[in-house]
C-alpha cells in the first residue's frame, strides 16, 4: 500500500478539480470531545500535502470556532484548497445549545457575511445548505443562494440531506455542485433516489461520517462507555446500549476483507465509499473527519484500495443489518423526508 498523493475529482459539472477525499474538520473543535489545536492544525498541513483539497466546515460547528479556527490554514494556502462551509442552523442567543433550521433569505445573508468575516476569505468556495427547513420553498432558498454567487460572495452551491425532488427543485433555480449525505457501509439509503438524481443532474456527491463516525474503525464499540460526556455520538441510537452491541458485530466481514488487504477496517470502509463512484457513475468526494495526521494518512491511503466483486458481495448485507437510526429525529435528514 502507498500513502502517496491521492487523484482528483470533479467537484459539480464544470467546476474545480478537487482531490478525490476531502476532510471533515467539524471535530478539530466541535462534538467529538477533547481538541488538540497544535495536532490538528499539522493533520491540516499533512492533508495538504497529500492532495486534499477540499476542506469542510459549518457556521454551527462550535457556533463559529471551527471557522475560526480554520482561517489562519486558508489565509496561509488560500489559491490551493476550496472553502467549503454551511449555513441554515442557527443558534439562539438565549441557549446555546439548541439549533434551530432557518433557510430564510435574511438569515441566508446574515449568516454568509459571518461566514466570511470568520473565515478571513473574499469568496467561499462551495456555500450549503445545511439542512433543509421545510416551511421555506427550496426555490426561494436557492434562490437567494443564487444571488451571492452573482455578488460574487459565493463560487458554487451546495445541499446538505435533500430528497432527490429537493434537489431538482433546486437545480432548476441555480446549478447545484454538491449534495452532501452520509453515505458509507451502515448508511446507504441515498441510494435509491438521491444518488441517481444526481447522476441525471451532474452534482457530485460528498459523504460525510464515511467511517460511520469512527465507529466503522473499531475505534470505540459503545458511545457510553467508551467516549467522553461531551461526545455528541452519546446521543446517536447506533452507538449505545443493544444496537451498539448488535452493529459491533457487523464489522467482522469489513475485518476480513481487511486483513486481505493488508489494510485497517477504516480504510475498506473508505475504499467502499470511493468505489461507489465507478458503481455509480458519478463524482463521489468523501470527507472523513480526523485530528491527526498519522490518520489522514491512513485514509488517503485507501484510495489506492480497489475491492473485488467478491468483496463487495460480502460488504453487501451489512447495511440492511444496522440497528438503530442515525439520529433520534430523522426529519431533518433525506431519508426522513423520502
Amino acid at each position: 500500500m502507498t500513502n502517496g498523493m491521492i487523484g482528483t475529482a470533479a467537484l459539480g459539472e464544470g467546476g474545480p478539480e478537487v482531490g478525490v477525499q476531502g476532510l471533515g474538520c467539524m471535530g478539530m473543535s466541535f462534538a467529538y470531545g477533547p481538541t488538540d489545536a497544535n495536532a490538528s492544525r499539522a493533520t491540516l498541513e499533512r492533508a495538504l500535502e497529500l492532495g486534499v483539497t477540499l476542506y469542510d466546515t459549518a457556521d454551527a460547528y462550535g457556533a463559529g470556532e471551527n471557522e475560526r479556527f480554520l482561517a489562519p490554514f486558508f489565509k496561509a494556502h488560500r489559491d490551493e484548497v476550496v472553502v467549503a462551509t454551511k449555513f441554515a442552523l442557527s443558534i439562539p442567543p438565549e441557549d446555546p445549545t439548541r439549533r434551530v433550521i432557518r433557510n430564510d433569505a435574511p438569515y441566508i445573508r446574515e449568516a454568509v457575511e459571518a461566514s466570511l468575516k470568520r473565515l478571513d476569505v473574499d469568496v467561499i468556495d462551495l456555500y450549503y445548505m445545511h439542512r433543509r427547513d421545510v416551511n421555506v420553498p427550496i426555490e426561494e432558498t436557492v434562490g437567494t443562494m443564487a444571488e451571492l454567487v452573482r455578488e460574487g460572495k459565493v463560487k458554487q452551491l451546495g445541499l446538505s440531506e435533500v430528497t432527490a425532488g429537493e434537489l431538482r427543485a433546486a437545480h432548476g433555480v441555480h446549478p447545484i455542485a454538491a449534495v452532501q449525505s452520509e453515505w458509507s457501509l451502515f448508511s446507504r439509503d441515498i441510494e435509491a433516489k438521491v444518488v441517481p438524481a444526481a447522476r441525471e443532474l451532474g452534482v457530485t456527491l460528498v459523504p460525510y461520517s464515511p467511517l460511520g463516525r469512527g465507529f466503522l474503525t473499531g475505534s470505540f464499540a459503545d458511545a457510553d462507555q467508551d467516549l467522553t460526556a461531551d461526545d455528541f455520538r452519546r446521543q446517536m441510537p447506533r452507538f449505545t446500549g443493544a444496537n451498539a452491541t448488535a452493529n459491533a458485530a457487523l464489522l467482522d466481514p469489513i475485518r476480513t476483507v481487511a486483513e486481505a488487504h493488508d489494510a485497517t477496517p477504516g480504510q475498506i470502509a473508505l475504499a467502499w465509499v470511493h468505489q461507489q463512484a465507478e458503481l455509480h457513475n458519478l463524482p463521489v468526494i468523501p470527507i472523513p473527519g480526523t485530528r491527526k495526521p498519522t490518520r489522514v494518512e491512513e485514509n488517503t491511503a485507501a484510495t489506492h484500495i480497489t475491492l473485488t466483486q467478491e468483496e463487495l458481495a460480502l460488504l453487501e448485507p451489512i447495511a440492511k443489518k444496522v440497528a438503530g437510526t442515525r439520529y433520534k429525529d430523522m426529519a431533518f435528514t433525506s431519508a426522513g423526508r423520502e
